[in-house]
Formats: structure tokens, sequence, C-alpha cells
């Protein structure tokens, strides 16, 4: 007979990992699924506002916080989640080798990152295309590379790359840089920096490997080509839940719609919590908070 857990929580950054400390101390039998516990904490360069942590580097406290996980009673599966499903008063969790049941559930699989949808995008990951500067950047030794988007994400990779590319464009689709103004000093001070404002980028071409990159120029619409050799797309996240597709209600978004008092979804039993949903603000503390307070929903739910 197949296991039915009280809870099973999909996802393995801030939010779910506070989810299961909760739950934990709550003696709530629960699973935990995540395809690993990196995700966009452990893809940051460095973190300076997670309050205990004056600095620490992303990969550092991804592995701190799975720690801190592991020091309770729950059960860990490295899967990825590709299906879920309510029959009458259990869901059914489909990864692509097993089967869960369980009672409720807290989604917490966070986002994943944006497609710039050019030509040369697909054909080239791995060949100078890359989305992960932590994973890449040491290949690019004395190399020119461009790194689309300037929000946070985006300067911390371009500040990330001059320790090894000879050169960085940052190329940003709108006339203003949109990091943090902190952010935004650090890269004004660096000589191996150059933005350019208001490109949109329209192809990246090569042969084997990435050899340019074409952007047209926003003020007069010409277009513009730029010898290197890799492209970083740092253009943002948006959420990774497709896999709830007729539990839950989506945002224009693509945001999982929750009630923002008890994180619950239309669906009773399922909660949600952390940047797949739709709160307002997208850091790393706020979704841990809002792991605890499903975690914490989802205890009041199952007692009734």
């Amino acid at each position: 007979m197949k296991n039915i857990y009280d809870l099973v929580i999909i996802g393995g950054g801030p939010a779910g990992i506070t989810a299961g400390i909760y739950a934990a101390r709550k003696k709530i039998n629960t699973l935990l699924l995540s395809k690993d516990f990196v995700g966009q904490t452990g893809k940051a360069l460095l973190v300076e506002n997670y309050p205990g942590f004056e600095q620490i580097e992303g990969a550092e406290l991804a592995a701190v916080l799975k720690r801190h996980l592991e020091k309770f009673k729950i059960e860990i599966d490295e899967e990825s989640v590709i299906g879920l499903k309510k029959n009458k008063d259990f869901f059914e969790i489909k990864t692509k080798n097993l089967e869960y049941s369980a009672k409720s559930v807290i989604i917490t699989s966070g986002a994943k990152p944006k497609f710039l949808g050019v030509p040369g995008e697909k054909e080239f990951v791995g060949r100078g295309v890359s989305y992960c500067t932590i994973c890449d950047a040491p290949f690019f030794k004395e190399k020119t590379v461009a790194v689309a988007g300037s929000g946070n994400s985006g300067i911390e990779a371009s500040l990330e790359l001059t320790k090894y590319a000879k050169k960085v464009y940052i190329l940003e689709f709108s006339s203003k840089l949109k990091a943090d103004e902190v952010n935004q000093e650090k890269i004004k001070k660096n000589n191996k920096i150059e933005i350019i404002l208001s490109a949109q980028i329209k192809e990246i071409k090569g042969e084997n490997f990435v050899k340019s990159v074409i952007y047209q120029d926003q003020n007069n619409k010409k277009l513009r080509e730029i010898f290197l050799d890799g492209v970083f797309i740092q253009i943002g996240w948006e959420p990774a839940a497709d896999f709830a597709k007729g539990l839950v209600n989506f945002n224009e978004k693509k945001e999982i719609e929750i009630n923002l008092l008890t994180n619950e979804t239309k669906t009773p039993g399922l909660f949600a919590a952390g940047d797949v949903t739709c709160i307002l603000f997208k850091q790393m503390i706020i979704a841990a908070g809002e792991g605890a307070k499903a975690a914490l929903s989802c205890y009041d739910y199952l007692k009734k």
C-alpha cells in the first residue's frame, strides 16, 4: 500500500526549507521534494541582506539552510515534480520516477529563468549562451562577453564575470539601469564594464560557438553588432508551477494567487509560498517567512 503523507512540500529554496522545519517541529509526517537545493539562492553570487549573515555566498547560504533542515525528522527526495492532482481527500504528486499521496501540499517551487526568445539563443546554450554565471564564468577567461539585463542579478553577474573576462557589456532594453543603487555604483567604478542602454537584443550569432550579438538601438532603430564569445541571460525569472494547472488560479504574471493571510490556494489543502506566488516582494527572507506561514496554516488545516 502506498504511503500517504500528511504533507508534501514541493521545492527546496528558503520557503520550502522553512516550511519543512516548521512542519517537522509540529510533528507533521512530511516529505520534501526538490530536484536540488540550489535554486535562486544557490546561484546568487553574494548575499548581504539575509539577517544573521552580514555577507555570505549564495551557494554557502543554500547549504546552511539545507543542513538546518536535515537536523529535523523529515523525509527528502531529490525529485522533480511534473504533475499534481487531487482525488477526493488526497493529492497525487507525480515525479519523473515516482508517485506520492498526501493530505496536503505546499508549493514552494520558486521561479525559473526567463528566455530572450531570439534566434540563436537555444541553439547556443552551452556553447556561449548561459543562464548561470557561477557555473560558467570561469570558462570565459580573457574573453569578451555580454550580459542581457541590468537588474540586480544582471549587475551581480557582470561583476562576477569581470574576475575572468577582459570585457563585459551590459545590454539593457530600457533607458536606465534597474538594479539597486548600491549595485549600480559598483559597476560604474569597474573599467571592464560598458553599459549600453535602450538595446534590444535581436539575434545571437555564431558557428560552433557564439561569435556575436545583434541588438537594435531603441533610440534610432539601427541594428548594431558586438563581436564576443558569450552571452549571459539575466532578464529575470518566472514562476515554476505549470504542474499545478487546474488546482490554482494564476495571475497575469503566471504567479499562484493565494490568500495572503493563510497562503491557501483555491483548492482546500493546497498552499503555496515564496516567489511562485503573488506576493509583492521577491526576497529570500520574505520567502522564508511565507514558508513558515504556509506550514502553520497547513497545520491548522490538518487538525480540522
